[in-house]
C-alpha cells in the first residue's frame, strides 16, 4: 500500500499552477517527485491549472482532471488579482489529462460544458458510483442565468471520461458554496464543502451520493473552535493504513509560504468526529489544492524511479 497525491503549489509563477505528484508510504510522511517540479505542465487556454483530482478508472489507468486557471498570469504589479472577473470570466473548461501508469500521459484535453453559460468551472472532484457503474465528475460554477452570482455545486456523469452528461445542480445553499469533495465511507456518503457565509467547510451526509442530505452541526462547531474556520478550504480524503479516516484541508489564509495542506483524523471511516493532527504528518512543501489516491507498492516504485529527484 502507497499513496500518491496530486497537487499545485503556491508560487508567484506559472510553474507553481501545474501538476505536481507526491508519494508516501503510509499517508503520513511524504515525499517530493520530480524534484518538487511539475510532472505535468498545461498548454492550453490558460496554461496553467489548480485544484486538481485524480481517479483510478475502473477499466485500467488514471484519469487527472483540474481547473483551467493561472493566477499568476492574471496579477496586478502588486500581486494583486481580480477574483470577481476570475469568477464570471475566467476557467470556461476542465482540463484532462488520461494515463496508463502513470508516467505516459495524453495530450492535454478540454472538458467543454456548453462554456458560454458559466462563469466557472472550479475545484472538479471525481466520485465513483458503484451501484451505477459510474463516475461523478462534480465542481462549482457560476452560471449566466443568474449573472454569476451564485456558486453551487454541478455534476456530469461519465463512464469512460470520453462523453459525459448534461450537467445539472448536485447541491446547493441559499449562500455560495465551492470546494466539494464527496465520498463513501461507513455505508454513508459524506459531503465536504466550503460554505461562504458563514465561511467555513461543512459536513453533510447522505444515504445517496444524490442526496437528501443532512447537516452535520457537530462539524460545524468544530471547525469553529479552530479559529479563522473560513481560511481551509480544498478538502480531500484518505483511510491511512491503521484504518483511522483522515480528512485534509487546504490552509489558505495566512503567510504564503505558509500555506497547504493540514489533516484532520477520525478514529474510522464515516466517523465524523475529527481532530486536527499536523504533528503526525510531514510535508517536503505546502500542497495547495489536490487529490489523494491509494496505490500500489509496484505503482509507487514506478513513479518514484521514473521521477528521479536531484538535490
Amino acid at each position: 500500500m502507497a499513496f500518491l497525491f496530486t497537487h499545485f503549489r503556491e508560487l508567484l509563477t506559472p510553474d507553481g499552477e501545474q501538476v505536481y505528484f507526491a508519494l508516501s508510504r503510509d499517508g503520513l510522511n511524504w515525499e517530493r517527485v520530480n524534484s518538487g517540479r511539475p510532472v505535468l505542465t498545461s498548454d492550453v487556454c490558460e496554461r496553467g491549472v489548480r485544484d486538481i483530482v485524480i481517479a483510478r478508472l475502473e477499466s485500467g489507468g488514471f484519469v487527472i482532471v483540474a481547473t483551467d486557471l493561472c493566477i499568476a498570469r492574471r496579477w496586478d504589479e502588486k500581486y494583486n488579482v481580480d477574483w470577481k472577473d476570475c469568477n464570471h470570466n475566467g476557467s470556461k473548461c476542465l482540463v484532462m489529462w488520461k494515463t496508463p501508469d502513470l508516467i505516459n500521459f495524453t495530450p492535454a484535453r478540454l472538458i467543454d460544458f456548453s462554456a458560454e453559460n458559466y462563469g466557472c468551472l472550479w475545484a472538479p472532484e471525481i466520485t465513483y458510483i458503484e451501484e451505477e457503474g459510474v463516475y461523478l465528475l462534480h465542481w462549482g460554477s457560476t452560471v449566466k442565468d443568474d449573472g454569476y452570482n451564485h456558486m453551487s455545486i454541478y455534476c456530469s456523469k461519465t463512464k469512460d471520461f470520453e462523453t459525459f452528461s448534461k450537467p445539472e445542480i448536485l447541491f446547493t445553499k441559499e449562500c455560495e458554496i465551492l470546494d466539494s469533495h464527496l465520498v463513501k465511507a461507513g455505508g454513508m456518503y459524506h459531503l465536504f464543502y466550503k460554505n461562504c457565509e458563514p465561511a467555513m467547510n461543512m459536513h453533510e451526509t447522505a444515504p445517496t451520493a444524490y442526496g437528501p442530505y443532512t447537516h452535520d452541526s457537530a462539524f460545524d462547531s468544530y471547525m469553529e473552535s479552530l479559529g479563522n474556520p473560513g481560511a481551509y478550504e480544498g478538502g480531500t480524503s484518505l483511510i491511512l493504513p491503521d484504518g483511522r479516516w483522515c480528512v485534509m484541508f487546504d490552509f489558505f489564509g495566512c503567510e504564503k509560504e505558509k500555506m497547504g495542506y493540514v489533516p484532520f483524523i477520525s478514529p474510522a471511516p464515516g466517523d465524523a468526529h475529527f481532530t486536527m493532527c499536523k504533528e503526525e504528518f510531514s510535508f517536503p512543501y505546502g500542497f495547495k489544492h489536490g487529490g489523494i489516491i491509494e496505490i500500489t507498492d509496484e505503482e509507487y516504485e514506478r513513479v518514484k524511479n521514473h521521477y528521479k529527484n536531484e538535490a
